[in-house]
């Protein structure tokens, strides 16, 4: 990949999670997400730099269980599917913080 479209990328991810944050609140993602610290781990892994599966096995959850987290968390409109061939990447509108009532500028 070239800087030119690694940058690309990068900007663009900053435009989804700017697009997500004014388009659904944060209390909504939580509702969606879950509040189970490993729920909050995977989501937030899902930057759209791992496979379903790496982001499974970093968290430790069951394959079935994971897929349809997955799949739910993109039909309600929280994280993004891209697929290339059998892998798929998973790309969420913005990470969320451990605990409720704190940002990711918090930090």
């Amino acid at each position: 990949m070239t800087n030119s479209s690694e940058q690309i990328e990068e900007l663009l991810g900053c435009l989804i999670q700017v697009i997500g944050r004014a388009a659904i609140p944060e209390t909504r993602v939580r509702e969606v997400v879950g509040s189970g610290s490993k729920q909050i781990r995977a989501f937030n892994l899902c930057d759209g730099t791992r496979t379903q599966t790496q982001i499974r096995k970093a968290v430790g959850l069951d394959s079935g269980n994971f897929s349809n987290t997955a799949k739910r968390w993109v039909e309600s409109g929280v994280a993004f599917e891209f697929r290339n061939g059998k892998e798929s990447r998973l790309l969420h509108i913005y990470p969320l913080a451990k605990s409720a009532g704190r940002t990711k500028g918090d930090r």
